[in-house]
C-alpha cells in the first residue's frame, strides 16, 4: 500500500462536507425520502471508503484536519522581518 492516497484527502474532505450539507438541505427543503436517503448513504460511504482504502490513520486525517501553517502561502513575514519592520 502506498503512503500517498490516490485522491488528495483535502479534496475528499470537501466532497464529504458538500454531501453532508446537501443532505441537511434536502431534509429541510422537504425533498423526497429517496433523495435524502441517497445523500445520507453517500455521506456515510465516503468515510467508509477512506477507511477501507487507507486504514484508521487516513480516516483520522479526513475527519480531524491538522493545524494550518500560516507561512505556507509565502505572504507572511518571518519573526526577524517583523522586528525590522516595526523598528
Amino acid at each position: 500500500m502506498s503512503s500517498q492516497p490516490l485522491v488528495p484527502i483535502a479534496r475528499t474532505r470537501v466532497k464529504l462536507a458538500v454531501c453532508g450539507a446537501l443532505t441537511v438541505v434536502a431534509v429541510t427543503a422537504g425533498l423526497p425520502a429517496w433523495t435524502v436517503v441517497a445523500l445520507a448513504l453517500t455521506s456515510i460511504a465516503i468515510p467508509v471508503a477512506v477507511l477501507l482504502a487507507g486504514g484508521a490513520p487516513l480516516l483520522r486525517q479526513l475527519l480531524l484536519p491538522g493545524p494550518r501553517l500560516a507561512a505556507a502561502s509565502g505572504l507572511a513575514h518571518s519573526t526577524e522581518e517583523r522586528k525590522r519592520l516595526v523598528t
